[in-house]
């Protein structure tokens, strides 16, 4: 994987999605925006460097026994410095894992649980939609546990909340301690989601950021079909549901091991003032002898000065709610909302919930219906590795357009449902299952950008509230969809639902991205700013103007 993205480092790209800009031009901006800073007043770019050096060199030796051991971490020292980067993605993103498994194990957990505890309809529901409830309240403890403790340590506190939650659910005895359980279990989702995506983003070299963000989505899509997987191997055993649902023990366990060799984002560092103990980790993650990645760290300690600057000249009030009150912060927040309600509630979480009881509805049996979820799940595992492989090549408007993808797959899905089984079984079968894997692979492939784009689009002072409320958004609708799907498909019929709803969701969420998504590849998260400052409307009229670029030169 390594080698990959090796050779993705080679290919820098600009904001413009047709334009792919060669590596000396931004060796030339590098010196250029270097050459800019020598000239300003008192600033000295070699001294600069030296002088962080001497702080780095002061926290280490500074730093005594028991802080070493506070920091849960065991140091580790590449000689190519961007593996740590891409050890930092790897780990971080396990985490998908967990949300994935238990997203899914509880479609094949269902069917012998509901029997074991005498769950109703409705009751039945809830245990599937109170984690993603669960997760909203996690996700609103993320901005004071990222902001007091940091990125790493609220990712092993979620592990924490995994543990206690998957041990009570396997040893449930009533549908309230399910509940209970499917709620902590949220919880710890809530806090990890939005925590992997900042953690990752801030932590990542700007060529690669896409990738390695987009690794935790390629890990829930595992996550999806491990818990497919689970429950199938788990299915014939007396009580086998209670190992399914007990399984996060197993990830949540490898998560927390693999975290203490992983160091604290160092652009938190920085927010915190932390500026020597921020240089000793950017030198583990970047190449200090490369002048882009030494002038990245400076425009990064840049940006927090002036961040402290505008702060102290504001109340309480107005520091809490700067995200609303400036329009750069606001187009952002919008802008994240935007992705995550377009994929969100095209009813993905529903349908990986309750796929094996809508695969029964289409003619498999009880038995092969858990069997046959493996379809979807994997369908949308491998729609996640182009993403991975690629999404930094092509931009994120290339790889917004894969909504268009994913709306094909659901009026598939809904031809399936409206042909008579009784007459056409194998006609049903066929157009549902197609369109399941079509759905399920362009998902899998747009999904990433549901945490790729926020934890890019908002400053650092914002990031760690930009992500909550974009969390908390992603979970609600997740919970909303997850929650009246039986209701919405007694209103709507299936074919309504699919068709109607989630497919009209899917069309308007094309017009929007084509007109209003702006591209961000191969941008450092300080000149991302610089993209947000732009009204809504100057964003549309550059992208359709590329595009008439682009169609001209075709």
């Amino acid at each position: 994987m390594s080698n990959l993205f090796e050779k993705q480092d080679e290919a820098q790209v600009s904001l413009s999605s047709a334009e792919i800009v060669n590596k000396d031009v931004l060796e030339d901006s590098t010196h250029n925006k270097i050459e800019k800073l020598q000239m300003e007043e008192n600033f000295n770019f070699e001294k600069e460097i030296d002088e962080l050096e001497v702080l780095a060199s002061n926290f280490k030796h500074e730093r005594g026994f028991f802080q070493r051991i506070l920091n849960l971490e065991i140091e580790l020292n590449f000689e190519n410095k961007k593996y740590m980067a891409y050890l930092i993605g790897i780990v971080a993103s396990i985490a998908g894992l967990l949300s994935g498994v238990d997203q899914s194990i509880i479609s094949g957990a269902s069917i012998t649980m509901v029997k074991s505890l005498n769950l109703t309809s409705e009751e039945q529901s809830l245990v599937v939609a109170l984690m993603p409830l669960g997760a909203v309240l996690g996700s609103i403890f993320m901005t004071p546990m990222n902001e007091y403790i940091g990125r790493r340590a609220t990712i092993i506190v979620s592990c924490l909340w995994y543990t206690v939650g998957a041990a009570l659910a396997a040893g449930s005895t009533s549908q309230h301690m399910m509940y209970a359980a499917r709620f902590l279990l949220g919880i710890g989702i809530g806090l990890e989601g939005a925590s992997v995506g900042v953690y990752i983003s801030e932590c990542s070299p700007p060529s690669v950021r896409g990738n390695l963000v987009s690794l935790y989505q390629f890990n829930i899509a595992l996550g999806e079909v491990l818990g497919y997987a689970i429950a199938a191997i788990f299915y014939d055993v007396h009580g086998g549901w209670r190992f399914m649902v007990g399984s996060s023990l197993v990830f949540s366990t490898a998560l927390l091991i693999g975290l203490f060799f992983l160091p604290e984002s160092p652009r938190f560092l920085v927010h915190k003032g932390k500026v020597g103990e921020a240089f000793a980790v950017w030198k583990r993650i970047r190449d200090i002898s490369n002048s882009e990645d030494q002038l990245e760290f400076l425009e990064m300690r840049q940006a927090a000065i002036e961040e402290q600057e505008r702060s102290q000249g504001e109340t309480k009030l107005q520091s809490l709610t700067e995200l609303f009150r400036y329009p750069r912060n606001r187009r952002a927040l919008f802008y994240s909302i935007m992705m995550i309600t377009l994929g969100q509630m095209t009813g993905v979480n529903a349908v990986l919930s309750n796929l094996a009881t809508l695969l029964s509805k289409i003619g498999f049996s009880e038995k092969n219906s858990v069997f046959m979820s493996l379809v979807g799940g994997g369908s949308l595992l491998i729609g996640t590795i182009p993403a991975i492989l690629f999404m930094d090549k092509f931009g994120r408007r290339t790889w917004g357009m894969n909504i268009i993808g994913f709306f094909i797959g659901l009026v598939l899905v809904g031809a399936g449902y409206s042909v008579n089984l009784d007459t056409n079984l194998q006609t049903g079968e066929g157009l549902y299952l197609t369109g399941l894997i079509v759905y399920m692979g362009f998902f899998g492939s747009y999904s990433c950008l549901t945490w790729v784009v926020p934890s890019e689009s908002f400053d650092l002072k914002t990031r760690s509230i930009g992500m909550t409320i974009s969390s908390a958004f992603l979970y609600l609708w997740s919970f909303i969809v997850t929650y009246n799907f039986t209701k919405m498909k007694d209103a709507f019929t299936l074919t309504g639902l699919t068709l109607g709803f989630y497919g009209g969701i899917a069309f308007i969420g094309i017009i929007y991205q084509f007109f209003f998504m702006p591209e961000t590849k191969g941008k450092t998260l300080e000149e991302i700013d610089d993209i947000f400052n732009k009204s809504s409307f100057t964003i549309a009229r550059e992208n359709l103007d590329n595009f008439k670029k682009w169609v001209s030169r075709k």
